[in-house]
């Protein structure tokens, strides 16, 4: 596959695109290019095996991409630079890690298999709930913690990691970001 965009494969970018280097803003930009992957999905309907493999596919790449530059860059700088921020971290990584599980076992699945569509389900499920925490409540207090130079210097890291990110969960990197998820 081709990049184009933000890093994301020929066919994967995001359709809000910004110049902006705010890493909140670049969070987001994945997360509706994810919910637009779930919904597309959800409609395929019974039988459209093909679809759900190629939909499969590219959620997999997109989410082993953006957990990356999150567990790399995002949550490591508020961790350190908002202390009060930890117990929120330490769910996303938690939650990081259940995504992770759900990614890898599905790469080696075929949409044909049995539980294919029901382990779907679930990662959709888990992922759209961590969405949602972030966006309302995590995101307002890092953007009001932080301020706008912090999140574009933490966003323009992102943009720099986004570049040697992962994207298939079995490749060393993403594996490492599993890893330590678990141990640290």
């Amino acid at each position: 596959m081709k990049a184009c965009g933000r890093g994301y494969p020929h066919g994967m970018a995001t359709t809000t695109k910004t110049k902006s280097t705010d890493a909140i803003v670049h969070l987001k930009d994945d997360h509706k290019e994810i919910r637009r992957l779930f919904d597309q999905f959800e409609k395929a309907g019974d039988g459209a095996e093909k679809t759900k493999g190629k939909l499969v596919d590219q959620i997999i790449e997109l989410l082993t991409v953006h957990t990356y530059i999150e567990n790399e860059v995002m949550y490591p700088r508020v961790r350190e630079l908002l202390p009060d921020l930890e117990d929120d971290v330490l769910e996303s990584y938690e939650e990081h890690h259940v995504a992770d599980v759900l990614v890898m076992e599905l790469s080696s699945m075929k949409p044909g298999d049995e539980r294919f569509d029901a382990k779907t389900t679930v990662l959709i499920e888990n992922v759209r709930h961590h969405i949602e925490e972030e966006e309302k409540e995590w995101f307002p207090k890092v953007r009001e913690g932080l301020g706008r130079k912090s999140l574009q210097e933490i966003g323009a890291e992102m943009i720099a990691k986004r570049k040697k990110a992962p994207r298939r969960p079995s490749q060393p990197s993403a594996l490492k970001k599993t890893i330590d998820a678990v141990v640290s």
